[in-house]
């Protein structure tokens, strides 16, 4: 039996031509280089059109816009997408419930009996609420995985670059697309080490000076950790343990705080989410994260309203993914994670917009006398602090009067934990949220049972025991 006999992963998703279609390297540097505005706006109506035309066969999509009285004929392109309405994790948790045991969101059912292309199956972590199942295509699995070595390279991943990897593996997405992106779209060694027990921290550290680690990718915090397991071994990084890259995850404390940690690597950042995918990625002038507009049209909307903002403006990434038109259409997905567009010149010569990073969730937002605080965002306030060693969680509970009151609590690597320090600490949080926060300290690692720092891909940020 030839291949083309049977559907399978590389015949059904045309790989070979995915990266004529979403180029990385020189090629994306050529391409958005010289591409314009008018071109790239072409380029996203096309394939917004094609990810519309599934998206109407999808009995999610027809639920979801039917009850806003909407046909096809509605939506001429993006200049209409605002008509669409905005969903998120918990729509797609009641089409869960409603139609066991993968909902009706995904499209399965459009295909004829035996042209269903294969699925690929994962979940969130969960960090939100119960995991959340995801579905992926051939085709758009194999651009969300391009999507990331294009970040990669961009950031100057090379063929000669030992990579090791922290993200989760089992039934979460991270690890396994991580690790496809590199073996699939790159020509680097790659370590699939996971999370903290997936493989003991201090295995990692032994792993990575064993084999010569170049570059680490993860979630900032547990690498950043993996710092402090190194030099407990007796291992220094920047001398007994050579990273020069870091990608992941981060905060705005680690670009300071990380490179620190390991020596001197250069740290870079990206953005994205399970169901999306990589969005937006950090080049190497570091002047915010270029959004992969070939492949997503990301708006940013008003946490209160849902409505677009002007660029500058702070509010929810709502993004449609413009290639995910096989498996799980995904259109205009408030990820409820928060950020800006950039309005600086920019600073490279690819045409494309870049966002600040990301700034904190919306539905983990604090409000405290009528102040918006991200906990999340707590730690970068802090991050020229050399006593902190970046691991912190905000407390928030309600008094008998009904008034909010948040204490954050700091891990610091010495004894100075005085009234003075917490007075320090204060004013610079006062300063940064706008509003009066308590301070409290910890010893380092005294924080691991709560934030879950060893065995979770997000560590927790916030305890709210208000209700």
């Amino acid at each position: 039996m030839a291949m083309t006999d049977q559907p399978n992963y590389f015949n059904r998703g045309d790989l070979s031509r995915l990266s004529d279609e979403f180029p990385i390297g020189p090629a994306f540097l050529r391409r958005f280089e010289a591409i314009s505005r008018d071109e790239l706006r072409a380029l996203q109506e096309g394939r917004f059109a094609s990810l519309m035309r599934q998206a109407w066969k999808v009995p999610f999509y027809q639920r979801l816009w039917g009850a806003r009285g909407l046909e096809a004929g509605d939506i001429g392109g993006l200049d209409d997408i605002t008509k669409l309405p905005t969903f998120d994790k918990s729509d797609i948790m009641a089409s869960i419930a409603a139609h066991p045991p993968f909902g009706d969101f995904h499209g399965m059912e459009t295909y004829a009996e035996g042209e269903r292309p294969p699925v690929i199956l994962h979940t969130t972590s969960g960090t939100t609420g119960r995991p959340q199942v995801l579905l992926f295509g051939p085709r758009s699995r194999e651009i969300q995985n391009l999507l990331v070595a294009r970040a990669y390279l961009l950031q100057g991943l090379a063929p000669d670059d030992v990579v090791q990897s922290v993200y989760g593996h089992g039934m979460v997405n991270g690890g396994h697309y991580i690790r496809e992106a590199v073996v699939h779209w790159t020509n680097s060694i790659f370590l699939p080490a996971g999370t903290g027990i997936e493989t003991r921290s201090v295995q990692q550290v032994a792993q990575m000076q064993d084999f010569g680690v170049t570059v680490l990718v993860g979630f900032a915090d547990y690498i950043k950790h993996l710092a402090e397991v190194a030099r407990e071994q007796g291992l220094e990084p920047g001398r007994d343990i050579n990273i020069r890259m870091i990608s992941g995850h981060m905060g705005r404390e680690d670009n300071i705080a990380l490179s620190r940690a390991w020596g001197g690597a250069k740290i870079f950042d990206w953005y994205g989410v399970g169901d999306t995918g990589l969005i937006a990625g950090e080049g190497p002038e570091k002047g915010g994260l270029y959004i992969m507009e070939d492949a997503h049209y990301l708006e940013i909307c008003d946490i209160d309203t849902g409505q677009p903002l002007a660029d500058g403006a702070t509010g929810d990434m709502v993004d449609t993914v413009l290639f995910k038109d096989d498996i799980y259409p995904i259109i205009r997905f408030n990820t409820h994670d928060v950020s800006a567009l950039r309005t600086d010149a920019a600073p490279s010569a690819l045409n494309l917009r870049r966002i600040e990073g990301f700034l904190g969730r919306s539905d983990n937002m604090v409000k405290l006398r009528g102040i918006n605080v991200f906990p999340q965002a707590i730690g970068a306030m802090l991050s020229e602090r050399r006593e902190f060693n970046g691991e912190f969680i905000c407390r928030v509970r309600r008094d008998p009067q009904g008034r909010d009151e948040m204490t954050v609590t700091f891990e610091i690597s010495d004894n100075s934990g005085g009234p003075a320090l917490a007075d320090t600490y204060r004013e610079i949080l006062r300063q940064k949220t706008g509003v009066a926060v308590g301070v409290a300290f910890a010893k380092p690692g005294a924080l691991a049972e709560l934030t879950g720092i060893e065995s979770r891909q997000k560590p927790l940020r916030l305890i709210d025991e208000r209700f």
